[in-house]
């Protein structure tokens, strides 16, 4: 897409230059249609609401659980807890959570997560370790729904 010139102070504006603005707007619009895909299905207490995917708010963050290759033992647990930011929700999210080992023993294969509690702004829950094992975690965390 062309890029538009940004005009100086007191420069006229002529019938070109909202030509410009116009040809831009319209190609903006192509790209933006409203074919199906571009469409997502929610879940929200009051039902399925369907927005434009670019209606939607996205939190993709990451929480370190451990920093550095750290031992647990079997029913070891770890509590966390992931804040979506000042700008809440409409209803909680929808929120997936998936352990990353980035360092530490193969045994470590036997890790899960439970998410205990989904708020308009945060996300909690408990990493569960099955088995003996030096780690290094964190946990990359998807929450999707519909912005306040």
């Amino acid at each position: 897409m062309a890029r538009i010139p940004v005009p100086d102070r007191g420069q006229p504006i002529d019938v070109s230059y909202i030509s410009q603005i116009v040809t831009a707007i319209n190609e903006l619009s192509s790209k933006v249609s409203s074919a199906t895909f571009r469409y997502a299905s929610v879940d929200t207490p009051i039902g399925k609401e369907i927005l434009s995917v670019s209606d939607l708010k996205i939190v993709a963050g990451e929480k370190q659980v451990y920093s550095a290759v750290t031992s647990f033992t079997p029913e070891t647990s770890e509590s966390f807890s992931y804040s979506f930011g000042s700008d809440e929700y409409k209803y909680p999210p929808v929120v997936t959570v998936t352990p990353v080992i980035f360092d530490g023993t193969a045994v470590n294969q036997e890790v899960s997560v439970l998410i205990t509690s989904v708020t308009r702004s945060s996300v909690s829950g408990v990493v569960n370790f099955n088995t003996s094992g030096s780690v290094a975690l964190k946990l990359n965390i998807l929450a999707i729904g519909v912005p306040s």
